[in-house]
């Protein structure tokens, strides 16, 4: 009876996945994510929570409105440097905690920072998911947030929670930083390079006429 049991607890877990289907969920004009039915919304100062139960976890998205007058950021490495700053900061407000495989991501056009935040509180280990995506005037969190004895299957879950994360047509890139430029451009090249090659040639001119023999 007890092989029965754990034989068909698979199969429960099945069922239940397609009675409970994601719903969209339009966090503004810019940006969609799918959440389990009877999600909760929390309106604060210049922030939206949204919350849900999930079948093997937990999920929250936390919409947060960037400071007034915030200065843009010029180019990716900016971009990198900010995400950076977030997934410290969520480390240190949870004791006991160490980020694991912080990578690069991307959600449409936009650049991502992806981790995962292990929490050891006594042999009681707790796993966060996130995905920071920030633009100009709004920082998106989303988080799942899981038990260490269920991950195989929340894990898939998880999965498709991150996967659901929809752009709107409008935004891109610029959205978050000014310029894809990497070094010097195309101009600025030339200038340098092109000036350099000049005074490579009046050297040598200069050289030849002080090595040139008096005649007579």
């Amino acid at each position: 009876m007890k092989k029965l049991f754990l034989s068909i607890v698979p199969l429960l877990f099945a069922v239940s996945g397609f009675c409970q289907e994601l719903q969209a969920v339009k966090l503004d004009n810019d940006v969609t994510v799918s959440l389990f039915p009877g999600y909760q919304k929390k309106d604060t100062l210049n922030q939206s929570t949204f919350t849900a139960n999930a079948l093997n976890g937990y999920i929250v998205v936390i919409r947060q409105a960037n400071a007034q007058g915030n200065t843009p950021l010029k180019k990716s490495s900016d971009l990198n440097n900010v995400l950076k700053t977030y997934v410290k900061g969520i480390q240190a407000e949870s004791p006991n905690s160490v980020a694991l495989n912080v990578r690069d991501t991307t959600v449409g056009q936009l650049k991502a920072k992806v981790f995962t935040l292990k929490t050891d509180n006594g042999g009681d280990v707790t796993l966060r998911d996130f995905l920071l995506l920030y633009t100009q005037d709004i920082t998106y969190t989303f988080e799942y947030v899981y038990s260490d004895n269920t991950i195989d299957f929340s894990k898939k879950e998880g999965k498709a929670f991150f996967s659901s994360i929809r752009l709107g047509q409008d935004i891109t890139w610029t959205d978050q930083y000014q310029s894809r430029a990497t070094g010097m451009s195309s101009i600025t090249k030339i200038e340098v390079f092109g000036g350099g090659a000049l005074l490579l040639v009046l050297v040598i001119v200069m050289v030849s006429r002080k090595k040139k023999p008096a005649l007579g």
